[in-house]
């Protein structure tokens, strides 16, 4: 603890981190490449802090510092898990699914790749999966479609979390005006045997 201590911790390659959540503000630190699966990555995780004495603190990653210049991990905030008590975490948006909207020339708008929820520990869910396969052009995922009753989402219901906007050259094609569409081509058809027909009629006289 102090400026001189952590000083010391970084120039052994060391990151100083503190656990909060608890009764008292936990004080550790760990080698930099401990720290590799959990911070160079885009999932969300919780982890184990296991200490020398064998003591085994479970959490969740709060807030990290870097060094502006090296990119060097200069200190961790965890806030520790109790089975009782919620907690609030970012939890990464996937997207799966080829949108109909986008084959027609509109452009997809990611706008959450993360939300933020509350929930007690074992409710945390690895990730929101969207489905995307019927987006069409002008149409929307809103934050009220993923809501659960296991956790909290900290956003208004309205936020858009992805959506298909209409580009220049966007062709919109809509089932209506498919229907639309092969209803002329039916009656076109249709008054061309009739022609035909006639013109069969007349030559025949």
């Amino acid at each position: 603890m102090g400026k001189k201590a952590t000083k010391a911790l970084r120039n052994a390659g060391k990151v100083p981190c503190v656990v909060y959540g608890g009764e008292k503000p936990f004080h550790f630190s760990a080698e930099e490449i401990a720290f590799r699966d959990l911070v160079y990555t885009p999932n969300a995780h919780t982890v184990v802090v296991e200490l020398d004495g064998g003591e085994k603190l479970h959490a969740v990653m709060q807030d990290i510092q870097f060094h502006p210049v090296t990119d060097n991990i200069l200190h961790i905030d965890f806030y520790q898990l109790f089975d009782d008590k919620e907690v609030t975490m970012n939890i990464p948006v996937r997207l799966h699914g080829n949108s109909p909207g986008v084959r027609n020339g509109g452009r997809l708008l990611f706008r959450k790749r993360k939300l933020a929820i509350r929930a007690l520990p074992k409710f945390l869910p690895d990730f929101f999966d969207i489905d995307i396969s019927k987006l069409k052009i002008g149409e929307n995922i809103l934050v009220e479609s993923l809501l659960n009753d296991n956790f909290t989402i900290l956003h208004p219901d309205t936020t858009v979390v992805v959506q298909v906007k209409t580009a220049r050259a966007a062709v919109v094609v809509d089932m209506e005006e498919e229907e639309e569409l092969e209803g002329a081509e039916a009656v076109a058809e249709e008054g061309a045997e009739a022609a035909a027909g006639e013109a069969a009629e007349g030559s025949q006289e």
